[in-house]
């Protein structure tokens, strides 16, 4: 126990040590609008913004003052009545910062929450494969391999950090949501997954195995 309370000091301290400020840019593009404003979504067909989702995002301070007005204005984005969306990160509004929403499907009513700082710390071999879209990339959909549970840690809207298992399609969301801040995209997985091996384990339920471990 003792063990596992310093890992976690630990990390909690390097996690704060080396998060960044928003840069100007950054800063500026936040407060381009009021709070009900919601931010542009940024598109793989437009140079400058494919160089911002491409880019590994760098951790924030969790308690910036800044952060719940992107928070508002990145929701706005991603419930945009022309194309709502389960989920997104803060490189789709051009901020490279780790910072994502996420709808959970695994909770009562279903709540949108917004997350700091988030990390996959654990992955379960058990994969399912499901459609995947992108706000960042209109009109595509396409089949990606995702796993069914995983662990994650990060900290809240309070600035509180925590860690959690997630599993099941709300999982799915995390973990498209954590690859926008690793500069990856959904397009990205399904190339890399082109020669993927998998263990069916039903012919009715998409569940597998993950027979070699890829990250």
């Amino acid at each position: 126990m003792k063990k596992v309370s310093l890992f976690l000091v630990v990390l909690l301290v390097s996690m704060t040590a080396f998060s960044q400020s928003f840069s100007k840019v950054e800063r500026d593009l936040i407060l381009s609008g009021p709070e009900t404003e919601m931010l542009r979504v940024t598109q793989v067909t437009d140079s400058a913004d494919l160089k911002i989702l491409k880019a590994v995002s760098t951790d924030i301070n969790p308690k910036d003052k800044l952060i719940p007005v992107l928070a508002k204005r990145m929701y706005l984005a991603m419930r945009d009545p022309a194309r709502p969306g389960v989920g997104i990160a803060a490189p789709q509004v051009g901020i490279n910062k780790n910072i994502i929403w996420v709808q959970r499907f695994d909770k009562p009513n279903e709540p949108f929450e917004y997350y700091v700082n988030p990390k996959i710390v654990w992955r379960s071999n058990l994969i399912r494969k499901g459609a995947e879209g992108c706000l960042s990339i209109p009109d595509e959909r396409g089949d990606v391999y995702r796993n069914y549970t995983i662990q994650i840690s990060y900290f809240d809207a309070k600035g509180n950090f925590k860690q959690e298992v997630i599993e099941g399609f709300t999982a799915v969301i995390f973990q498209h949501e954590i690859d926008h801040l690793n500069g990856i995209l959904f397009t990205d997985r399904m190339i890399e997954q082109l020669t993927f091996k998998e263990i069916p384990l039903s012919e009715t339920i998409k569940l597998s195995l993950e027979s070699e471990t890829k990250r």
